[in-house]
């Protein structure tokens, strides 16, 4: 991919990460979420749903369905979601405002218990676990898309750890994903707006 293609210029005359396309929604979330830090337990459990139901799929499927998956998902409660029945699985599995799999929704579970545990004695436990795999800031921007990793030996090194605590889907590909939404990685490339961005 040439650099012309990993920015994209935008009716607002903005640049923007390629990957963004011409898409509102997605152009949305790269302005007002994607990079930005984001810490809680329960804001951080969320991305480990939605980037768990992801895999395999298109992020922009799951944004579009995200507002469905809080519904189903009791707002993405991990306490609410640890103590799910049969019951709730035959309820998500017919619910068509999610992706309606089997194994995704089972890990949903076993995450949300795994969550559950960890942070039961130890409010915030999740954060500090995430986010102590946050590496140092790149000293340069990245310049085309092509050289955005897959994974790094951070991500893995989340993954195994998160496995350790009995979380699924959490394998070290989806794990770099959830640090480059959660703004534990900067991955905007240069030319993009929010190459420049400082949270306030």
């Amino acid at each position: 991919m040439s650099d012309r293609e990993s920015i994209l210029v935008g009716p607002d005359g903005r640049g923007r990460c390629g990957w963004v396309g011409d898409d509102e929604l997605y152009r949305k979330y790269h302005d007002e979420e994607w990079g930005t830090p984001l810490r809680g337990d329960h804001k951080l459990f969320e991305k480990i749903m939605l980037e768990a139901f992801q895999a395999g799929l298109s992020w922009i499927t799951i944004l579009r369905r995200r507002e469905g998956l809080r519904d189903a998902f009791d707002q993405f409660d991990p306490a609410a979601i640890a103590n799910y029945t049969d019951i709730d699985v035959t309820r998500l599995l017919g619910d068509a405002r999610i992706i309606r799999n089997r194994l995704k929704v089972s890990a949903a579970i076993t995450n949300a218990q795994a969550t559950r545990e960890l942070t039961r004695e130890a409010p915030g436990a999740l954060d500090a676990l995430l986010w102590q795999f946050a590496p140092t800031p790149r000293a340069q921007r990245l310049t085309s898309l092509a050289d955005v990793p897959a994974v790094t030996s951070e991500s893995t090194a989340m993954s195994k750890a998160l496995k350790a605590h009995g979380f699924r889907f959490v394998g070290p590909t989806t794990m770099y994903a959830l640090m480059q939404s959660a703004g534990m990685v900067d991955d905007h490339i240069q030319g993009c707006w929010r190459a420049a961005y400082t949270p306030t």
